[in-house]
């Protein structure tokens, strides 16, 4: 089967303001500057275990995530969870803490990179085995819906966000929660990052419905299929499910066309793809594209792109240096945090 495929043009993408345009911009560059720190970091032996990165699929969280309302709205991830856990405003140097395995982190240390975690955020957490966290994300949008049609909390208006690569929508989780979100209309997006590959399997190959936003008419919900390599296309489709959940118009499922610009994780020497088609998709970097759009809509000039970068490349090595300097987790805590604590 060929592994080419059309990229979506959606009939019209909503304006963004300067201001907008400079935070997506600023969202987009820290998930890149410290996914490369991480690398970086990775080979020098600071971080142990599986690493997967998220270079080239900025656009996708940073498009959804910053259509959502901040600490307030749920998003829930997959192993590859560092940049969902930034953009939801998890601080780069709790986040880096975690990956070093200190107690400063996000999740006490308790997790590294495929586990991280912070209820102040609102991030349900980064889950190891595909399909694992969509179930978590259906729960958290089936109590929003609870509290707000049953308890009465007008208030109780949130939205969840489920993240979620090309290879979990061949899983039974995928089919059930869907089913379920859309019989009783909760308030959730399932987010597929299509990036083509499940780990070493062509998404083709795997799944007899390669486009995977059809299987969402099958429960009689919206299926949108989106250029995942432009963020303003994605936030676009993003802030109208957003809107459609936050109306109590129930689920949508989302496709986003990606690709992840290093392999699988950083113990995989990604020798799979061909350099043609690496190639074809690093020519479509997500930040390069809003970079050239906000300079030539006279949204903001090159200097002042120019200074975020150079302020984000400070954050993170203030991260770094966070990480570093915090402590290792008490080894008498050994078997804390197993069971929930009295606040």
């Amino acid at each position: 089967m060929s592994q080419e495929r059309t990229i979506p043009t959606l009939p019209s993408i909503r304006p963004i303001t300067r201001e907008k345009g400079l935070v997506l911009y600023e969202d987009m560059v820290l998930g890149r500057y410290f996914e490369d720190k991480c690398a970086e970091m990775y080979y020098r032996g600071k971080m142990f275990g599986f690493v997967h990165l998220y270079n080239g699929q900025e656009a996708v969280s940073t498009g959804v995530i910053q259509a959502m309302r901040p600490s307030e709205d749920y998003v829930c991830s997959t192993y590859r969870d560092h940049v969902h856990a930034l953009s939801a405003g998890v601080p780069a140097r709790n986040v880096m803490a975690e990956l070093f395995g200190k107690a400063t982190g996000c999740s006490k240390g308790r997790g590294g990179s495929m586990h991280l975690f912070s209820s102040e955020h609102r991030l349900l957490g980064g889950y190891a085995f595909i399909g694992e966290g969509i179930p978590v994300a259906l729960g958290a949008a089936f109590q929003s819906k609870y509290r707000r049609e049953v308890l009465g909390d007008a208030s109780s208006d949130h939205v969840t966000a489920a993240f979620f690569g090309d290879g979990t929508t061949n899983n039974g989780q995928f089919f059930e929660c869907l089913n379920m979100a859309a019989l009783w209309k909760l308030p959730i997006l399932f987010v597929v990052e299509n990036n083509k590959w499940a780990i070493g399997m062509a998404h083709e190959r795997a799944t007899s419905q390669p486009e995977i936003y059809k299987k969402a008419s099958v429960f009689d919900m919206p299926g949108v299929e989106v250029d995942g390599m432009d963020v303003l296309a994605v936030h676009t489709v993003a802030q109208e499910a957003v809107e459609r959940a936050r109306a109590g118009e129930g689920p949508t499922l989302i496709e986003c066309l990606t690709y992840r610009f290093r392999g699988h994780s950083l113990a995989d020497p990604d020798e799979l793809r061909s350099k043609t088609e690496k190639e074809t998709w690093l020519a479509r970097d997500p930040i390069k594209k809003l970079a050239g759009y906000l300079v030539e809509e006279k949204l903001a000039k090159a200097e002042e792109l120019k200074a975020i970068e150079r302020r984000i490349q400070e954050t993170i090595e203030e991260a770094v240096k966070f990480a570093q300097d915090s402590p290792e987790p008490d080894g008498s805590e050994l078997y804390r945090f197993v069971f929930a604590e009295d606040e």
